[in-house]
């Protein structure tokens, strides 16, 4: 009897483990190699080494503008790493604001490895980086989250004062996605991992401007309505064409007006 229940025991010890990594490999996609730079699109931009408050030492690249007021804090997607998105950098300098994206841990040249809790550590470092070091003062900075960063800058929001946040493509929380990913397996029930968006957006301070695309196939159109729904005033929904990660590029002249309307208001 004792070695049938130490066998059932260590199968679902086992089967726990195994869905813990499921989970972590169904959330982050971090890549170590580099594929570009800002200078090949012609931006001029600093190397910048920081560390997370538990001491993780991080990666970013720092872009700045002479005339600008305001200071995106780009808290990037769960795939690549900087380097995939400088095709967006460029339009955001286009725009007449700094730009400072940054590495969580475990992507590109960040060490360490990703998780809920060092993803955030890791966005409220780049934070007190941007007020340090630039002396960029809280209001001139607004939080722009990509998929799973807009729960990073979600986060930051609701434990700092900012000028604004930009969501782009952003879940509601990780069981609501497990949900809509497979809608038969209660994997919901399960999930350790929360980025519960959701219940913080309410308690942000700041104007708040929402990016989806009925035509995403990872994240929900509804998920981007449920938010908008959460977000206190003012706050602004922007509805892109194409699909998850090219919505911006597909409706790029929508994706910039919406962009440069906010910055304005601010």
């Amino acid at each position: 009897m004792a070695g049938q229940i130490l066998y059932w025991l260590i199968v679902l010890a086992v089967l726990w483990l195994a869905l813990r990594w499921f989970e972590w490999r169904s959330i982050y996609f971090p890549m170590q190699r580099m594929l570009a730079t800002p200078a090949e699109a012609g931006l001029a931009f600093e190397e910048v080494s920081f560390a997370a408050s538990d001491g993780v030492k991080l990666h970013g690249w720092y872009l700045p503008r002479a005339d600008a007021k305001l200071t995106a804090l780009f808290c990037h997607g769960n795939a690549g790493n900087v380097s995939d998105r400088v095709e967006k950098l460029v339009i955001l300098h286009s725009l007449g604001v700094n730009v400072f994206i940054f590495d969580y841990r475990g992507y590109g040249r960040s060490e360490g490895s990703p998780s809920e809790q060092g993803t955030y550590r890791d966005a409220l470092a780049a934070y007190e980086w941007l007020r340090a070091q630039k002396k960029t003062e809280p209001r001139q900075i607004v939080l722009y989250g990509e998929s799973l960063g807009c729960a990073m800058a979600v986060e930051v929001a609701t434990q700092h004062d900012v000028g604004g946040v930009v969501l782009e493509s952003a879940f509601t929380n990780v069981p609501d996605m497990a949900r809509a990913i497979y809608p038969i397996i209660p994997l919901h029930l399960f999930c350790h991992y929360r980025y519960d968006s959701l219940a913080k957006l309410g308690r942000v301070k700041a104007p708040v401007l929402i990016f989806h695309s009925r035509e995403d196939e990872i994240v929900p159109f509804q998920h981007g309505q449920r938010l908008f729904a959460a977000a206190p005033e003012p706050k602004r929904f922007v509805e892109l064409r194409g699909d998850h990660n090219g919505g911006f590029a597909v409706s790029e002249e929508t994706y910039r007006r919406g962009l440069r309307e906010f910055f304005r208001s601010l």
